[in-house]
């Protein structure tokens, strides 16, 4: 291509990228939308659920373990010193 030569603003490999860039931003745009859904989704949804659960867990582990604490009080022996 010499210097007198120039491809034109409406070329049809301007057009493709037109469109290409028209496409990414659009997908870019959904996705930070979808994005933000899952987010409020995670912080309304998921988080509370697993700290419900997890102090379930809590209680019912500490409740085990005060149970095991007892079994091993009564199957040791005391010391007289």
């Amino acid at each position: 291509m010499g210097p007198a030569e120039h491809i034109p603003l409406r070329s049809p490999q301007g057009a493709v990228m037109s469109d290409f860039n028209r496409k990414v931003a659009e997908a870019t745009e959904r996705l930070e939308k979808e994005s933000a859904e899952f987010i409020k989704y995670l912080n309304d949804e998921v988080v509370p659920a697993v700290r419900q659960q997890s102090t379930q867990a809590l209680r019912t582990a500490a409740k085990k373990m005060a149970e095991l604490a007892d079994q091993m009080e009564k199957h040791t022996p005391s010391r007289k010193g």
